[in-house]
């Protein structure tokens, strides 16, 4: 169902739920098959009501096909969302959280690296410690040197500005109530670390497993974590903008007292050094530097230009639940709706 003004209906029924699991799925075909009854065991055995979203951000390897068949097999339990293309996972997963019903909301990945056996432990955490998130947080986490790495950047970028002493994963436990604070964000370059650590800083974390990834391979690349690196620093920081200022202030002073130097030398040694090594070295430098300002100028002007364009968040093609009744069936089926808050 559209409304008038793209912004999506929660055609989902409101009943609470005690606990909502969302896992952003990307080619997760070999995988979910075991991940569902493993998250589904696993919260029985707790006594918690439950309800578990599986997000297909635009999957080319039939991962749509294995959620509905795991939509059909496990009604109670299971709500399908299939997106209209690949929105990146944290977009999936605002897309998922729009559509919760839980007043503690986990979020993990479809790839069996966050072990469902650890979720229990999540929610003691949260709920003794009075915390609104909670971090699955690892030693050693079982991925490729480079996206170590990168994770290890993205974290350390992540405490510099937020000045949180955590260490932000994907397997996390959130309140509902933290959790309704960022509704209201609808732009598509989306870090829900940062929009969480926002809006709260009862954040914690404890250490969990973390395994071999059970099949396929990671949708992260270098070059998306990178990205990921960017939206943290361009969204939540000025951080870019501040140290190409430094950099222009001090190439600045730098050549001032180049100039006075070289001027002292002119005046009282009668001599003038023959300077074309020189020249070129502070033209190279200050070009370099100016293109750099050039580049982290625009890179904010153009997601302002993007978001100011209303590039969605994402679109929903379908949602599956048998929580939204449709008079054809028994499942309730949505329409494509666009990434905006949602209007009761």
């Amino acid at each position: 169902m559209n409304t008038s003004n793209g912004t999506p209906e929660n055609s989902v029924s409101q009943d609470a739920v005690d606990i909502s699991v969302v896992v952003p799925v990307y080619h997760g075909a070999t995988t979910l098959p075991a991940l569902v009854p493993r998250v589904i065991d696993v919260l029985q055995k707790i006594g918690r009501s439950f309800e578990i979203l599986l997000v297909d951000d635009g999957s080319k390897d039939g991962s749509w096909k294995v959620i509905r068949e795991l939509q059909a097999t496990h009604p109670r339990e299971v709500v399908a969302v299939q997106l209209m293309r690949n929105y990146g996972q944290h977009n999936a997963l605002m897309a998922g959280f729009r559509l919760t019903r839980g007043a503690l909301i986990v979020t993990m990945d479809e790839d069996l690296q966050h072990p469902p056996e650890e979720v229990p432990r999540l929610v003691e955490a949260i709920e003794t410690q009075n915390l609104d998130l909670v971090y699955g947080t690892y030693d050693k986490k079982k991925h490729a040197g480079w996206r170590n790495l990168g994770s290890t950047l993205i974290n350390w970028f992540y405490g510099f500005v937020f000045r949180l002493p955590v260490h932000p994963s994907a397997f996390r436990i959130i309140r509902r109530e933290l959790l309704e604070c960022i509704f209201s964000y609808s732009l598509n370059y989306t870090y829900i670390d940062g929009l969480l650590a926002w809006n709260s800083d009862r954040i914690g974390e404890i250490d969990v497993a973390h395994k071999e990834r059970a099949g396929g391979q990671s949708g992260y690349s270098l070059t998306k974590l990178v990205l990921l690196a960017l939206n943290l620093f361009t969204n939540f920081s000025l951080l870019p903008l501040q140290i190409v200022s430094f950099c222009g202030v001090t190439a600045s002073v730098g050549g001032i007292v180049l100039a006075f130097y070289y001027l002292f030398k002119f005046l009282f040694h009668a001599s003038a050094t023959p300077g074309y090594a020189s020249t070129i070295i502070v033209v190279l430098v200050l070009g370099g530097i100016q293109l750099l300002a050039l580049g982290i100028m625009g890179e904010y002007i153009g997601r302002l230009h993007l978001n100011v364009n209303r590039k969605p968040q994402y679109s929903v093609r379908q949602v599956l639940s048998r929580h939204a009744r449709s008079e054809e069936s028994g499942i309730g089926v949505r329409q494509p709706t666009v990434g905006r808050p949602a209007q009761e």
